[in-house]
């Protein structure tokens, strides 16, 4: 997709934030066409440094950004977020409750000088008893139940990636959304909040249902009983894992014949899934007997003619190789620290198109010069700044 051609094109967003869940909100806007600034500390986002499963959060998270380092404790910095803010539409932040607010860079300060300022806050919790307090994608996936229901009735067990964090910022995107398109009436901005623990609710709100209508608290997940007959993973013969699932009784025929089990294919007491359910005992070893005949990429293959939902136990790494996203759902990355990967692009499609690479994750301090110069500093104001040690120039 072209920049000219990309939806949030004329967005502009000065983007306070570190970690995952103010970041992955800036990414969204960015990728899809926003001009996103992104404020660092004058050493940097800490989130560059961190080692083990952090280790990925910048660079997944912060390309199609332009990044400046500077001092937030001094005036002059502050100055210089407030002129940059002044020519944006959207704040976003994920400070601790309070800590904007003493520089002055709270969304009641800020709007009463820029009424079409939409400020996006990410935190632990919306208004209510908790909101005071901090949280962690972790923190909010204990207290949801989302980790109760991931992991096994003694093991609770968060989630193997960010979820919360990354739903969160998705909320937090469609606030922003809904009060640009607001703001075209009324022509004044909005104070949007997303919150971690309010978005695992929402996301176990299935379970929660669930309990409504059984009248049984529901169990994890990893022991459920799942509502279909076959709905498992199996071994293949070269010890490689499959899951496959038949959700449809015209599936369920099919399957028996491509899988040479016409004996389950014309009884009769299979031929619905409620009947499938209640022999599992039956059908299940029959077809794990069938399957361990038969090596993954064979499996596979006879599972994808016959049109069924089915898949690879893969691990992250695998995903570097997948052929479907490699045709079109992975950028070329170039990483602050010279070296180039493949990352996912924005899960969305318009009209067919993907939504590409503008900008590498940037450096730190990457683009302080042209940002301040496209925000209306001359050079001398720049070079102060620097001098003042109050802004980080390149490097």
């Amino acid at each position: 997709m072209t920049n000219t051609s990309l939806p949030l094109k004329n967005i502009k967003v000065v983007e306070l934030s570190h970690m995952v869940m103010g970041p992955a909100t800036g990414v969204i806007l960015a990728d899809l066409g926003a001009e996103v600034i992104k404020i660092e500390p004058l050493k940097g986002d800490n989130t560059r440094r961190l080692k083990g499963s952090g280790a990925g959060y910048f660079p997944m998270y912060n390309r199609n950004k332009r990044s400046l380092c500077l001092d937030l404790k001094s005036e002059e910095g502050l100055e210089v977020v407030r002129t940059l803010i002044a020519q944006a539409d959207v704040v976003i932040e994920n400070f601790r409750p309070g800590a904007l607010a003493a520089m002055g860079l709270d969304y009641e300060t800020l709007s009463r000088a820029h009424p079409g300022l939409i400020y996006c806050s990410l935190k632990g919790f919306l208004s209510g008893p908790y909101q005071h307090r901090t949280a962690l994608d972790e923190v909010a996936q204990m207290m949801g139940g989302l980790a109760y229901m991931t992991g096994l009735p003694d093991k609770p067990m968060r989630a193997g990636s960010s979820v919360i964090d990354i739903t969160g910022a998705m909320f937090g995107v469609i606030g922003i959304l809904a009060a640009l398109e607001e703001r075209h009436a009324s022509g004044r901005g909005k104070f949007v909040t997303s919150a971690l623990f309010e978005t695992t609710a929402y996301m176990v709100g299935q379970h929660m249902a669930q309990c409504a209508v059984s009248g049984e608290a529901p169990p994890p997940m990893s022991i459920r009983r799942s509502a279909w007959g076959v709905y498992d993973t199996f071994e293949a013969a070269d010890g490689e894992k499959v899951f496959v699932a038949v959700v449809s009784d015209t599936q369920w025929r099919q399957f028996c014949l491509d899988f040479g089990l016409e004996e389950f294919a014309n009884d009769p007491s299979l031929a619905a899934n409620s009947g499938r359910f209640e022999q599992r005992d039956r059908i299940i070893p029959a077809i794990s007997e069938v399957f361990a005949s038969l090596s993954k990429a064979s499996l596979m293959e006879k599972l994808d003619h016959t049109g069924l939902p089915y898949a690879p136990i893969n691990r992250p790494e695998d995903l570097f190789d997948d052929p479907h996203l490699n045709a079109h759902g992975l950028l070329d990355i170039h990483l602050p620290d010279g070296s180039q990967t493949k990352l996912p692009a924005l899960p969305i499609e318009m009209n067919g198109e993907r939504f590409g690479l503008r900008y590498d994750p940037p450096a730190e301090a990457g683009d302080t010069r042209a940002t301040l110069k496209a925000a209306g500093f001359d050079q001398d104001s720049i070079d102060k700044l620097v001098t003042l040690g109050v802004l980080r120039d390149e490097t």
